[in-house]
């Protein structure tokens, strides 16, 4: 009877989120990022689960509930988003310095190498750190994102990012939360509630997103000419992936189009691809059918013995 206690208890433990921080630094100065860890924490295989632009790593609780048994999983806030500092400096907002963030948890994480869960922003942060020598990245699925986006979804993007909102109760700002993430798919208002909670907090009176407005400085600075410039460095460093990429993409997706993910196949080195139905930008990973997508990726050849 106490032995049955003492493993559950111990299961318990190992399925429970942890709140960890790391300290980063930027050229304007040291912030501390907040990342979310699931699983044993002496087992040398990660998962890292990287948010969308707007996110948190609380998005992937559902995620590393599933994974927790077979990974260590880890779950960062992207600077400026959830429990994350904000820069002091809102012109570094931007994927090279998300990357080094990223570099610098795995050199807390104390291991040599990391399989990467990334949703759109999560996605090109590990396209572009899988494409460099030396990545610590095994294996990368991207979440309906690649290096082209579409206009429309750029366009959309660039509508409500960074605009106040103010919100009279936390039960408003979910709703808000869900209007604005309506394309990831068809969820239940308590999974609504679940991944969109984390984003909200309460200040001076009033429920707010926790995430800086000054992450959209550079977004709405950038030129047609920048962004053409940034598409290429992403083919580029797509093009020199030599670990397995698994692309997924929502079926009615107006960021990844199917012409890019055929691009994708063809351009990479070991690319497969899968659409999944009756979701958006981007599939939100939160019942049985999608998070099974990402285990045959991440676990199926491992339990064959390949």
């Amino acid at each position: 009877m106490s032995a049955s206690i003492v493993v559950e208890a111990s299961h318990s433990t190992l399925t429970a989120p942890r709140q960890r921080f790391v300290q980063c630094a930027s050229p304007a100065g040291l912030h501390r990022m907040a990342y979310t860890e699931w699983g044993d924490p002496a087992n040398p295989r990660v998962l890292l689960c990287v948010h969308g632009l707007t996110r948190s790593g609380r998005d992937f609780d559902q995620v590393a509930e599933a994974f927790a048994s077979d990974y260590r999983v880890v779950c960062p806030d992207v600077v400026g988003r959830g429990l994350s500092d904000w820069l002091a400096d809102s012109r570094y907002y931007g994927v090279p310095q998300y990357v080094a963030d990223m570099v610098t948890l795995i050199a807390r994480l104390n291991v040599e190498s990391v399989d990467w869960f990334g949703t759109s922003m999560g996605g090109l942060i590990g396209m572009v750190l899988g494409g460099m020598r030396h990545t610590p990245i095994r294996k990368l699925l991207l979440n309906d994102v690649g290096p082209h986006i579409e206009p429309v979804a750029l366009e959309r993007i660039r509508s409500y990012l960074g605009k106040p909102a103010r919100f009279a109760s936390l039960d408003e700002g979910i709703r808000q939360a869900a209007a604005l993430a309506a394309s990831f798919g068809q969820l239940t208002d308590e999974e609504w509630a679940s991944i969109n909670a984390p984003l909200l907090h309460e200040r001076d009176g009033a429920w707010t997103f926790r995430y800086d407005p000054g992450i959209a400085a550079p977004f709405a600075a950038a030129t047609d000419e920048q962004n053409a410039a940034a598409e290429a460095f992403l083919w580029h460093s797509f093009a020199s992936i030599a670990t397995p990429v698994l692309v997924v993409r929502g079926e009615s997706s107006d960021l990844l189009s199917r012409a890019t993910v055929a691009q994708m196949v063809e351009k990479g080195q070991a690319v497969s691809s899968v659409e999944v139905p009756n979701a958006g930008h981007a599939p939100a990973f939160l019942d049985g059918e999608q998070i099974a997508v990402a285990r045959r990726f991440f676990l199926e050849n491992e339990a064959r013995g390949a």
